[in-house]
């Protein structure tokens, strides 16, 4: 197992079951980049402050990998997402949605690119309609 490999393993580790954010900014590089479904951070902190939102509002969450590899300096995971929103859900507009108490479960990709012992870009991909209509906060059609 390479570098890339053992820190994507690390992340989602610290940010599933018992999230641990120190370990989630110890992980990431001081610049790094994340393309998220809510935009494109810039640096740690900002990549930590995405964590900490996700964190809270699903604390149970779970990943389990179906396709796992590592191709250079770079990890990538394609699996299933689940967990209970218990927590304030914050939109990428800033305005906050209390918890639904609902059930998710969101197949997904992420990709961390690493140099110097850092995650240096994170890219995640997953269904937002699918995310929304789980937690029933799309208008009925």
């Amino acid at each position: 197992m390479g570098q890339a490999r053992e820190l994507m393993d690390r992340l989602t580790e610290a940010v599933t079951s018992s999230p641990d954010l120190k370990i989630v900014a110890d992980l990431y590089a001081e610049d790094a980049v994340a393309l998220t479904p809510d935009g494109e951070l810039h640096g740690r902190e900002a990549i930590v402050e995405w964590w900490r939102q996700m964190t809270e509002s699903v604390p149970d969450a779970a990943f389990e990998a179906v396709h796992s590899y590592e191709i250079g300096d770079t990890a990538v995971d394609e699996g299933v997402y689940t967990g209970t929103n218990t927590g304030p859900l914050q939109l990428p507009s800033g305005e906050t949605l209390p918890a639904t108490g609902r059930h998710v479960r969101l197949r997904g990709v992420d990709l961390a690119t690493v140099r110097d012992d850092h995650i240096v870009s994170y890219r995640v991909y997953y269904d937002q309609m699918a995310f929304l209509e789980q937690l029933g906060l799309l208008p009925e059609a």
